[in-house]
C-alpha cells in the first residue's frame, strides 16, 4: 500500500511540475501575448478569422458571447448527427451501419457538450470517418468552449467597470491554435512511440489460434486519444477504452495519458493566480483540489487493497476488472483523475471495484467535477463554490463579502448557485426517471444496490459531463438516449449561461480598496471554509442515495 501512495505522491509532483509553466503559457496566450517560440502559429489563426468573418472583431456582452456559444453547440450537434445518420455512404463506411436517430442525437450532445457518453462500441459501431471527422473534431472545439467562457469570467473578475467579455470567436481560436493542437500533436507522437495505433486502415485479418479468420481493428487511434485525454473528453476509440492494449500499450503510456487528463485543468489554476496578479488565489484553489484528489486516491486504493468482500478469494487485493500491467495503484489513481477532471475515459471496469472504491469517483463527479474538473468548465464550476463561500463566511463574521476587491451580491450569487444545482439536481431527477421506468430491470445485469449504484452513476456521469459508466446498465435505449441528451445539454449550457451573466456582472463593478474589514480569501481559515461548503452541499444533497447503492452494498457484503 505506500508503494501505491508513493506513486500518487510523483504523479502529482511531475504533474505540478508540468502544470506551472502551462499555466503561464495559457494566460500569455488568452491575453493575446503570443510567446516568440509559437508566432509561426498566427497566419492559421489569421486565416480562422477570415473564414469566421466580422463576428470575430466584435467585443460581445454576456448574451451575445452566449448565444454565440449555443449556436456554435447547436451547429456542431446538427453536422454531427448527420454524419452519424450517414456514416455507411461516406468513404470507409462500407462495414458499418448508419446510427439510429436516437443513438446519433445521444453521442452528437454527448460529444459537443464534453461529456463523450458512449452507448456504442466505436471500432464496430463508428467509421474511421466519423471517428477523425466526427468525434475528434468535437473533442477540440468543445474543450476550447470551456477555456473560452473560463477566459471570460477571469476578465469580468479582473476588469473594472467594462461589461465586454471580448470575443468568443477569438477566445476559442487561440484556445485551439496555440494550445490544445500543439499539445495533442506532441502527446500523440509519445503515444506512437509507445504503440498505440495510428493507421487510415481500419483493420487486418488474421487467423485465429483456433484456426477462425478474425479481423483486428485498427484506425486513427493515437490522434484521438491526444485530444480525448488533453480535453478532459474520455470517449474512447475502442469499446474498452484505454484498458485496450491498441489505445494505452505500456506504463508509461498510461503515465502519459494520466497526466494529460489533469494537466490542463490543473495549468489554468496557476494561470488564474497569474491572471488575476495575485498567485495566492490561485493557491487557495489547488490546496483544495489536492486535497480532494489525494484523499479520493488514498480511499479508492485503500478499498481495493483491503475491500472485506474479497478478502477470503484473493487475499486482500482486488485485481477483478483490473489490468495487471497497471495493478491496483495506477488504476485507482486513473479512476479519481479522470472523474475528478470529467474525463470519463477508463483503464479499469470501474463496475468491478469494491463499494467505496466506486462511491468515491462517484462522489468526486457529485460535487460538480470541481476538483480540477474539464478545460475551463471544472475551474468556473470551483469559482462559483469559493463565491458562495465567500458570501457565507462574510455573513459569519459581520465582514463584507468581497471577492478581488469586488461586492458579491444577490445577482452573483443566483448565478452562482444556478452553477451548483444544476447538475446536483440532474443527477437526482435522472436517477428518479431511471429507477421510475417500468422497463428498468431489463436494463440492468445486476439486482439490489449494485444494481441502484450502476443506475446512480449512470445518472451522476450524465448530469455531470463526465461520460464513464460503471457497466452493468444497457445504455443504448430509446428513452435513455433521448434522457440522457436533455441532462447533458442542460448541464452544459445552463451553468456556461450562468458564468457568462455573472461575469459580466462582476465586469462592471468597481474595485474597492482592501482594509481590515475585507475577508481573507488567502488564509488557511478560508480554505477550511471552502472545503466545508464543498463537503455539506455534497453530503447533505447524495447522502441517502449513496446509502441506497454502494453504502448498503458495503455493508451487505460485509
Amino acid at each position: 500500500m505506500s508503494s501505491v501512495i508513493y506513486q500518487g505522491l510523483f504523479f502529482l509532483f511531475i504533474l505540478l511540475v508540468l502544470a506551472l509553466p502551462l499555466g503561464w503559457y495559457i494566460k500569455e496566450i488568452m491575453q493575446e501575448n503570443i510567446p516568440r517560440g509559437v508566432r509561426f502559429l498566427q497566419p492559421l489563426e489569421k486565416f480562422f478569422y477570415k473564414v469566421i468573418g466580422p463576428i470575430s472583431k466584435k467585443e460581445m456582452s454576456a448574451k451575445r458571447y452566449a448565444l454565440n456559444v449555443i449556436l456554435l453547440s447547436i451547429s456542431s450537434i446538427v453536422l454531427l448527427i448527420i454524419i452519424l445518420m450517414t456514416q455507411h455512404w461516406l468513404p470507409g463506411g462500407a462495414a458499418v451501419k448508419n446510427l439510429s436517430l436516437p443513438l446519433a442525437l445521444n453521442t452528437a450532445v454527448s460529444f459537443v457538450t464534453n461529456t463523450n457518453w458512449q452507448a456504442y462500441a466505436g471500432e464496430t459501431t463508428l467509421s474511421n470517418v466519423s471517428q477523425m471527422f466526427g468525434l475528434t473534431v468535437q473533442n477540440f472545439v468543445s474543450a476550447g468552449v470551456g477555456l473560452s467562457v473560463l477566459v471570460a469570467l477571469l476578465r469580468g473578475l479582473s476588469q473594472v467597470k467594462k461589461k465586454a467579455l471580448g470575443n468568443f470567436w477569438q477566445d476559442l481560436t487561440r484556445g485551439l491554435v496555440y494550445i490544445l493542437l500543439p499539445l495533442a500533436f506532441v502527446f500523440a507522437i509519445l503515444l506512437v512511440s509507445q504503440g498505440t495505433v495510428q493507421s487510415f486502415n481500419s483493420g487486418v485479418a488474421y487467423q485465429g489460434l483456433e484456426g477462425k479468420n478474425l479481423w483486428l481493428y485498427l484506425g486513427p487511434v493515437a490522434s484521438q486519444v491526444a485530444i480525448k485525454q488533453l480535453g478532459t473528453n474520455g470517449g474512447g476509440f475502442f469499446g474498452a477504452n484505454s484498458a485496450y492494449p491498441f489505445e494505452n500499450p505500456t506504463l508509461f503510456s498510461n503515465f502519459l495519458e494520466n497526466i494529460a487528463i489533469l494537466l490542463i485543468p490543473a495549468a489554468l489554476i496557476f494561470a488564474f493566480g497569474f491572471w488575476v496578479k495575485d498567485w495566492k488565489q490561485g493557491r487557495t484553489i489547488m490546496i483544495v483540489s489536492l486535497f480532494f484528489l489525494l484523499l479520493a486516491f488514498i480511499g479508492v486504493a485503500f478499498s481495493e487493497y483491503y475491500g472485506p468482500e474479497f478478502a477470503h478469494v484473493l487475499g486482500s487485493t482486488n485485481l477483478e476488472g483490473k489490468e495487471v500491467r497497471f495493478g491496483v495503484g495506477w488504476s485507482s489513481l486513473w479512476s479519481v483523475g479522470t472523474t475528478a477532471a470529467s474525463n470519463g475515459s477508463v483503464n479499469a471496469m470501474l463496475d468491478s471495484f469494491t463499494p467505496l472504491g466506486g462511491a468515491i469517483p462517484m462522489f468526486l463527479m457529485q460535487l460538480g467535477e470541481i476538483i480540477f474538473g474539464g478545460v475551463g468548465s471544472g475551474l468556473y464550476g470551483m469559482l462559483a463554490f469559493l463565491l458562495l463561500a465567500v458570501f457565507i463566511a462574510g455573513l459569519l463574521v459581520g465582514r463584507t463579502p468581497e471577492y478581488l476587491g469586488k461586492k458579491i451580491e444577490a445577482f452573483d450569487i443566483k448565478m452562482a448557485s444556478l452553477v451548483i444545482l444544476t447538475p446536483l439536481m440532474l443527477t437526482l431527477f435522472g436517477a428518479m426517471a431511471l429507477v421510475l421506468h417500468p422497463d428498468v430491470f431489463s436494463w440492468l445485469t445486476n439486482r439490489g444496490p449494485h444494481a441502484f449504484s450502476e443506475l446512480l452513476y449512470g445518472a451522476t456521469s450524465l448530469a455531470n459531463n463526465n461520460g464513464s459508466a460503471f457497466g452493468g446498465l444497457l445504455a443504448n435505449t430509446p428513452f435513455l438516449n433521448v434522457l440522457g441528451s436533455l441532462m447533458m445539454a442542460v448541464s452544459r449550457y445552463l451553468p456556461i449561461i450562468a458564468i457568462l451573466f455573472l461575469a459580466e456582472n462582476m465586469g462592471g463593478k468597481k474595485k474597492a480598496a482592501l482594509n481590515s474589514g475585507t475577508l481573507s480569501t488567502v488564509s488557511p481559515t478560508f480554505v477550511s471554509m471552502l472545503l466545508i461548503v464543498i463537503l455539506v452541499i455534497g453530503a447533505l444533497s447524495f447522502l441517502p442515495v449513496l446509502a441506497l447503492g454502494p453504502v448498503a452494498e458495503f455493508f451487505t457484503m460485509k
